[in-house]
C-alpha cells in the first residue's frame, strides 16, 4: 500500500496498490465521498501513466490542484520511488 499526503485539496490523504503497472485499491481520506469513490471506481486497474495523462494538471473551481491531480502527482511519485 502507498500512502501520499495530499496538498491543496478537501483530501488529506491517498493510499493505493500497484500491482503488474495497474492501479488498484485507490482510496482518499475526507473530501467529496461519491465524487472520490467514482474516481476511485474509473480507475480501478488502469495503467499508471494512463491514469497520470488523464489527471494530471486538472484544477478544482479557483484552485490550481484538485483530488484527480492529486492522485497523479501521488502516482508520479510512486513512479520516482519505485523506479
Amino acid at each position: 500500500m502507498y500512502e501520499y499526503q495530499t496538498s491543496g485539496t478537501c483530501s488529506t490523504k491517498i493510499t493505493f496498490d500497484v500491482k503488474d503497472n495497474k492501479v488498484t485499491n485507490v482510496k482518499f481520506t475526507r473530501g467529496c465521498a461519491g465524487n472520490l469513490l467514482g474516481i476511485s471506481t474509473l480507475i480501478e486497474g488502469m495503467e499508471v501513466d494512463e491514469v497520470i495523462e488523464r489527471l494530471d494538471g486538472l484544477p478544482c473551481g479557483s484552485k490550481s490542484t484538485s483530488c484527480p491531480d492529486q492522485l497523479a502527482q501521488a502516482l508520479k511519485e510512486y513512479k520516482q520511488n519505485n523506479a
